[in-house]
Parts: structure tokens; sequence; C-alpha cells
């Protein structure tokens, strides 16, 4: 005879003291996520008609089949930094999506209305559309690109986990900016060719390619992912720090626009200014930012391993699990091993089992530093049961992955090693209902 689970269905305390308000019709999810969605389309097809316009249908055709040669490498390359943590695909899609239609749409408009005017008011076009590329195009262009990052930052809360994900959602953005910034380019050139005849390496297509697409195709992701990097300090700051979590996004907005001058006006620094900058300022730039943000997934990893021991010394992971969950190898095989023995499902099981825990991880890192909020109880107590409902399949997964770690970090590990029948509470945390065990079978 079947009998309801003698657990509860959500953590207690979620629906207990909280009085009841009205949602209004437009703090709806779903009238958000339409009227977004209906921007984004509109800003699209406006984008599409005017680089079709500019470019014609044959020189756009070419444009976008060269422009989306570099977006897959650049994607996945972000997409790989996301692994300690991923967040959710919708806000990657959101990004991409903003950079390339909405941030491109307003870039062309302010961009053009700024050099016909500076035009007009000098009567010297050149020194417009020098002043234009200098000085209005990084502000506007790294302005609209912000944007995105900050409507995540504002809306996603609780996906913008630290730095990494700045960097990532920054990355995605101004990816999609690029993409739609090249098939202008790229058609521009590919119709100049078709006037001037030229054609092969000698042709101005091909020159704008290799400059655009191989030489640089990180140039506008390495601008933006210092805003990025910005809104990443100031998501793993203090409440009480407004003045760091508004002048550190702010500062790194400002770098963005500083780094966007120099590159664009390196053309106007002699014969060789171009390749002076590129070789002495963007590669190294370049070079130092990627080192800097591959330590700084690994020191997420890091923070995994020193935060979750709390959680197993108290019973509600094995001891090793937080050595698992500290390593990407580890991860991949308990995925693997629960794809064998579950499916598909079981992997994903497994996959959503490791992003709480990070979360968890990353949430009491920041706790113990005072900066997590008031609501860390709360949140903390989410994502214990989260991982709860997902012990069945965790537990032997798990278990395969740290086969080795137990006897590494001085364990004496099984597969049912869980701690003390009843979890207790963690220091600094809840982490703890003690009215019934989460791993009971």
């Amino acid at each position: 005879m079947a009998t309801s689970p003698p657990y509860p269905t959500r953590p207690p305390g979620f629906a207990d003291g909280h009085a009841f308000r009205p949602t209004r019709w437009w703090q709806r999810n779903s009238v958000r996520y339409t009227a977004l969605t209906a921007l984004l389309a509109v800003s699209g097809l406006v984008i599409l008609a005017l680089v079709r316009e500019q470019t014609g249908t044959e020189g756009f055709l070419v444009g976008l089949g060269l422009a989306v040669l570099p977006v897959p490498l650049l994607m996945t390359a972000f997409r790989w930094l996301d692994r300690v943590e991923p967040g959710p695909w919708r806000n990657l899609v959101f990004a991409f999506a903003w950079g390339a239609c909405a941030a491109a749409l307003i870039a062309i408009v302010a961009n053009s209305f700024a050099t016909r005017w500076i035009a007009t008011a000098t009567a010297d076009p050149s020194h417009a559309d020098t002043l234009g590329a200098t000085v209005i195009a990084p502000v506007v262009e790294e302005i609209a690109k912000a944007a995105a990052v900050l409507l995540v930052f504002l809306f996603r809360r609780r996906d913008f986990t630290g730095i990494v994900y700045g960097v990532v959602i920054a990355g995605f953005t101004a990816t999609g900016f690029a993409f739609t910034e090249n098939i202008l380019y790229l058609g521009t050139a590919f119709g100049t060719d078709q006037l001037s005849g030229g054609s092969g390496l000698a042709s101005v297509t091909a020159a704008t390619f290799f400059v655009r697409v191989i030489m640089s195709p990180f140039a506008h992701p390495l601008f933006t992912v210092l805003t990025g990097i910005g809104f990443g300090i100031a998501a793993v700051s203090a409440e009480w720090q407004r003045g760091r979590r508004v002048l550190v996004p702010l500062s790194g907005l400002l770098l963005a626009m500083g780094m966007h001058s120099v590159w664009n006006g390196s053309a106007t620094f002699g014969e060789y200014g171009f390749f002076a900058v590129y070789a002495g300022f963007m590669v190294p730039a370049f070079g130092l930012l990627t080192w800097w943000v591959i330590w700084a997934r690994q020191r997420e990893l890091r923070t995994v391993r020193e935060a979750l021991p709390a959680y197993a010394a108290a019973g509600w992971l094995t001891p090793a699990e937080p050595y698992v969950l500290g390593s990407m190898r580890a991860r991949r095989v308990a995925r693997e091993y629960a794809a064998h023995h579950f499916g598909k499902g079981g992997a994903r099981t497994i996959a959503e089992y490791e992003s709480y825990a990070t979360r968890l991880a990353f949430l009491r890192h920041r706790g113990l530093r005072g900066w997590a909020g008031g609501d860390f109880a709360l949140r903390e107590r989410e994502l214990l049961f989260e991982l709860w409902r997902r012990r069945e399949v965790a537990r032997p997964a798990m278990g395969y992955a740290g086969r080795d770690a137990g006897p590494r970090h001085g364990y004496a590990y099984g597969y049912g090693g869980y701690g003390p029948a009843h979890p207790q509470p963690v220091a600094h945390g809840v982490a703890a209902y003690p009215s019934y065990n989460p791993y009971r079978s």
C-alpha cells in the first residue's frame, strides 16, 4: 500500500510568515518575456533591413556567411568558462540576441546621427569620421552592450554568481554585436569589390575578413568583458557596499570605452599605428585577461572544495563529495556514470545536482564574509532541498566519481558513507531539517 513520503514537498518555512501580495499584470514573467521577445524581434527586423539596405542582398549573404565563422568558437570558449556553475541558456540567448539586434541597432542609429551632426557642425567630414570612430562609437557601443549585462544583473540576480559569469554574459553580448557588425563591414567590402572589380587575396573583402575575423575576432568581447568583470565584482559584494556596487561596474565600462577608443584610433597613429597597437597593446591585454579569467575559474573550483566540507561534516554530503564537485574531471565521470545507469535524464539530474551544490558553496563563501544578504538562510535551505531531491541518483554517481577521492584525502569512503544518521546544523547557516533525514532510503 502506497503511503505519502514522510518528507515535506518543499523546505519548511517557505510560505510561513510571508504576506500575500497580488502580482500586477505588468509584473508577470509571461508579460515581461513577451515584451522582451517582441523588442528583440523588432530590433532584429530593423537591423536586418538597415544592413541589407547598405550592403545589398548579395553582399548581405556573403557578409553573413563570413561573419558567422568565429561565432561558434567564441561561444564555445565562453561556455567553457561557465561550466563550473553554468547559468541557464536563456540568459546566454538573450545576451547574444541583445548584442546582435538591440545593441547593434542602437549603435548604427546613434553613430550615424552623431557623425552627421559633427560633419554639419564642423563642415569637415574627415574630422567627423575620425571623431565618430574614436570618441562617439566606443561610448555608444559599450553602453549599448553593457545594457544587456545590467539587465541580467538586475533581473536574474541569482544566476549572476560572480566574476566569471559576468565575463560570460558580456562575452556573449559582444559576440552577437560583432557578428552583426561584421556582416555590415564584410557585405560593404564585397559591394566595393563588385564595383571596382577586386577579387582574390587582393580584394577589400579578403583584407576586411583577415583583419576582423582572423586577427581580431576577440576585440569586441575583450572590451565588453571589462564591463562584465565590473558587474561580477558587484555581484559578490556585500549589500552594504553600495558605492562599490556602483563604482566598480562604472569603472569597468569606462575601461572598456578607453580600450575601444584606442583600438578604433589605431589607424590614425601613423603608417604602422594599427600593427603597433595590435601587437603592443591588444594581444598582451587579451593574453593577460585570458589568464586571469582562467585563474578565476580555478578559484571557483577551489571555493567549492573549501566551502562544502562543512556540509559533509553535518551529514548533507559524503566526505569526498566536495572534492568530486571541485573537479571538472570528476564531475564529468559522475555524469557519464549516471547517463550509463539512468539514461539522459540521470545525466541531467547530476548536472543539476552539481549546479545546486556549486551555488551552495558560493553562497556559503559569501555568507562567511557577511556578503550573502538577509535571505541567506532561506536560500541555503532551498539549495539543500534541491540536493535532497536528487539524492537517489547523486549517491551512486558521486560515489563512483569519488572512488579515489577518499583515500587521497584521508577518508575511508564507500557508496554508503553519507555522514551522520541525521544531518546537523552547520555553523554560519541553517543547513538542517531536524525532523527528517534527507538521505534515508
